[in-house]
């Protein structure tokens, strides 16, 4: 008997890691049939998309303010396309803002709501675990900490290992890329995927790198863009900038190419730590924004220590963080030259990242988080 099961992956990351979970699903049950919010990678999954996640994806509190109507419909939409169609589940990817609204609605309705990548309510808003013990069948995490943070609500939580491990084990795989470096002793700038962080963070770490420079003659600079946009961005910065080094370049979309060729990094708080862990690419950590954000966020944070989602992951400080006024030029160079030479911070730090990448990895992940879709859409165990 067919499957029917909704999707909703409404960011471009989560269109990634969603394919390959379905991937995997459509290897155990071809017959599963697919529908929802997505992307090019599920659509080439055999996913019919009823809207795309470039109509989705949205930066800002303010740009969310100025699509409220847009994203009213789609979400009322979706919930008369449920009443329609009847999945037996739904698989919600990430995209908090939306699918744990539309997680609550297809509960009412009795429809099986599965989550995949969980809010980060432990940072956040721990008052709202209840709510999603409530509304979810079954949740499953990509961080092992995780797993705890949900213990006694009586949800079903499977850690399933991050889907950037398989990523990167894949760059890994792939023929090294030849990129602009000018010397020998590499060193990746990462500045942040959204404008206002480049802007805010890009000149601290150009400021740093000119100190390098100084101290290291041979040492060269890619600044790796997510985007052509963020490319654009960071150009602005540059030419912006009363100092910066002599040797740095701009590479757009080859951010792991780049990291794996690295021998350190300077690095934005957030996923990007996270894949430069996965490159076993030494690193600092560094973020700054608006004051009033900043002191929001301090108040809003409970029960986390560090800002660094790899150090969080550790439960300890792997990688040193430069936050806010923290994030001094000075102090950061002088951190990086120890990342630079064969130190014993350098060692220290590589087996706290290999630490890292095995605490994040789970056999066969994207299968395993399949099996357990599966699982939740088989009845009295047939298919």
């Amino acid at each position: 008997m067919k499957k029917n099961l909704l999707i909703v992956a409404g960011e471009v990351s989560g269109d990634m890691h969603a394919a390959r979970l379905v991937s995997a699903l459509k290897e155990q049950a071809p017959e599963v049939e697919c529908w929802g919010i997505g992307g090019p990678r599920l659509r080439a999954c055999g996913m019919q998309t009823v809207h795309d996640v470039r109509e989705m994806a949205v930066m800002g509190l303010s740009e969310v303010l100025r699509r409220y109507f847009f994203f009213r419909r789609v979400f009322h939409e979706m919930i008369r396309l449920a009443e329609e169609k009847k999945p037996d589940a739904a698989l919600l990817v990430d995209y908090p803002g939306f699918n744990v609204r539309l997680a609550e609605q297809l509960h009412r309705r009795g429809i099986k709501t599965l989550y995949y990548i969980s809010p980060q309510v432990w940072a956040w808003h721990r008052s709202r675990i209840p709510k999603l013990a409530a509304i979810l069948d079954r949740l499953m995490v990509i961080f092992p900490f995780e797993v705890e943070v949900f213990s006694g609500t009586g949800l079903a939580v499977d850690f399933v290992g991050h889907p950037l491990v398989e990523e990167a084990e894949k760059t890994r795989q792939d023929p090294l890329l030849r990129l602009p470096w000018a010397g020998e002793r590499r060193v990746a700038l990462l500045p942040g995927s959204r404008r206002h962080e480049v802007s805010r963070i890009l000149p601290c770490m150009l400021e740093a790198s000119v100190l390098l420079e100084k101290r290291f003659p041979d040492v060269c600079f890619i600044l790796a863009a997510p985007s052509e946009e963020i490319r654009d961005v960071a150009e602005q910065v540059m030419s912006l900038q009363m100092v910066r080094p002599a040797h740095v370049s701009i590479v757009v979309d080859e951010t792991r190419q780049v990291l794996r060729q690295s021998r350190a990094a300077m690095v934005a708080s957030g996923t990007a730590t996270i894949e430069t862990a996965l490159q076993h690419c030494p690193m600092i950590v560094v973020y700054k924004t608006a004051w009033p954000t900043y002191l929001m966020a301090r108040w809003l944070v409970r029960g986390v220590k560090h800002i660094g989602m790899l150090n969080i992951v550790a439960g300890r400080l792997v990688c040193p963080e430069f936050i806010q006024h923290l994030a001094h030029p000075d102090a950061m160079a002088a951190q990086m030259a120890l990342l630079l030479d064969d130190t014993p911070e350098r060692k220290e730090m590589l087996n706290g990242l290999s630490e890292v990448h095995e605490a994040l990895s789970a056999s066969g992940q994207s299968s395993q988080a399949a099996d357990l879709v599966l699982r939740e859409l088989t009845v009295d165990g047939e298919r």
